[in-house]
């Protein structure tokens, strides 16, 4: 069981790490949080999602969702348009400043990514842990909602803790 817990603190340590480092060049060269550009990254790769496509991508609330989003169209990043097949929703798109903006913080989210791991591993090792984590997150995602349809659920003192610079829920 020691192994299991020294993996969980190594990913957990490892993504602390990753998410500030990558944050800290980008608050340095964009002035933009991590959270904003994983929104607009998300905008630029699948135009047109609403709030809750959004929100489910990265297992947040529709309200911190809906925040982010707030703070991204005053800012002028991206804008909601009424929902074509959906009058209850809307849908966010870039605006072309915010493609500009994500345009440039994409090359430096890009090298940041190949410093800090590109550099590190093989290619051949990217792709296996890549399989490795996905096939846990969805080993995961499949027990929570065999508890969920169970009526079980997790016991209060079990959430994780809030991290730092982490998208809000």
């Amino acid at each position: 069981m020691s192994d299991l817990k020294r993996l969980y603190r190594e990913l957990v340590s490892l993504e602390i790490e990753l998410w500030n480092g990558i944050e800290g060049r980008l608050r340095a060269e964009y002035d933009l949080p991590l959270t904003s550009f994983e929104v607009l990254h998300l905008l630029l790769r699948r135009p047109g999602p609403r709030i809750q496509d959004i929100a489910e991508e990265f297992s947040i609330t529709v309200g911190g969702t809906s925040k982010v989003v707030d703070r991204l169209e005053t800012a002028g990043l991206c804008e909601r348009r009424a929902n074509p097949t959906d009058r209850r929703s809307s849908i966010v798109e870039l605006t072309p400043e915010g493609r500009k903006l994500v345009d440039g913080a994409l090359k430096v989210f890009e090298d940041e990514l190949e410093l800090r791991i590109g550099s590190v591993i093989p290619e051949q090792s990217v792709r296996e842990v890549t399989a490795v984590l996905s096939a846990l997150r969805a080993a995961g995602r499949a027990l929570d909602a065999q508890r969920k349809a169970a009526g079980q659920t997790p016991a209060p003192g079990m959430r994780a803790p809030k991290q730092p610079g982490r998208p809000a829920s």
